[in-house]
């Protein structure tokens, strides 16, 4: 393989099929794909206080954009942030690992991307497996978490659990991420940084964890219980994995971080927010969102469900 010109990860050509990532220097602010197409972007932000570095895919269709991985950055600074607390964050939400999609390889690619990243935190937003009939090459939890266990970040690595994680075998999902030491963050909060560098981490139980009958679920989240245990003054960054519980986070909560809906998946002008996996339709189906001065950013996704089409 030969390395690929920095310059061109800011253009709209296609790159070659054998390159090789850069330096951590060389990753520029509009990212990058391993093909020319960039319909969908991932979430990542910049702020002159807060970064949320992400990863995506990019292209059309069933086996090209499922195959791309793009960085895109969101600059904010969250109401009461910190004067001066710069902190980067690597979010990966729905990696749905199974072929055709998400194989062990294409894992691989997405860490070594978010490490180029450094971030300081590496986050980790649910639904892990791909459970939908088209899988083709199934990834056992053991190879996915191995994958995800290069991820380096200062501060850690940190889970929260998906729809899916809790409807197809979540005690082997749980197992697995327990053996490579990535903590599952269940309606608990912990107190991260140092200094002026401070601040708390939130992870909300599954609220579709469930299924009771057609159209009826029951969440194991407890928001009020999860942010009870923060107990200083230090900002809050909350990871939940649907964002329907958007509307009942205070305004104590610096930011959402979310997944899910993979940004509608297909978005089929007029039709796509009809599709959307959330009781508000489009209203949190992904990007930046700012209701009553409180900040949500929603994943676009890495894998596919249901269909292994994007």
């Amino acid at each position: 393989m030969k390395p690929i010109d920095p310059r061109a990860l800011n253009s709209r050509e296609p790159l070659p099929q054998d390159f090789v990532l850069p330096e951590r220097r060389q990753v520029t602010r509009r990212g990058f794909t391993r093909r020319g197409f960039t319909r969908r972007r991932f979430l990542v932000g910049g702020a002159a206080g807060l970064t949320l570095a992400g990863l995506g895919l990019a292209g059309y269709g069933l086996g090209i954009e499922p195959l791309g991985v793009v960085v895109t950055r969101y600059k904010l600074t969250p109401p009461g942030w910190p004067k001066g607390f710069r902190l980067t964050i690597a979010v990966v939400a729905d990696l749905h690992a199974g072929g055709p999609n998400m194989t062990p390889g294409h894992i691989r690619r997405i860490v070594e991307v978010a490490n180029l990243l450094e971030p300081d935190v590496a986050l980790l937003l649910g639904d892990y497996v791909a459970t939908h009939r088209f899988v083709t090459e199934p990834v056992p939890p053991a190879a996915w978490t191995a994958e995800l266990a290069r991820l380096a970040a200062p501060l850690g690595v940190w889970a929260v659990l998906g729809n899916h994680d809790w409807w197809h075998d979540i005690a082997a999902t749980r197992a697995a991420l327990g053996r490579v030491g990535i903590p599952v963050m269940e309606n608990d909060a912990v107190l991260l940084g140092a200094g002026a560098r401070r601040f708390w981490l939130a992870g909300l139980g599954d609220q579709l964890a469930y299924r009771r009958g057609p159209g009826r679920v029951e969440g194991v989240d407890d928001l009020d219980g999860t942010l009870a245990k923060v107990t200083t003054r230090h900002p809050v960054v909350l990871m939940a994995h649907e964002p329907d519980i958007f509307p009942q986070v205070p305004s104590r909560v610096a930011l959402t971080l979310c997944g899910h809906t993979h940004g509608g998946q297909i978005r089929i002008p007029g039709l796509w927010p009809h599709w959307v996996p959330s009781n508000y339709g489009g209203r949190f189906a992904y990007g930046h969102v700012v209701e009553h001065n409180r900040n949500l950013i929603v994943s676009g996704g890495l894998g596919t469900s249901i269909v292994p089409v994007r």
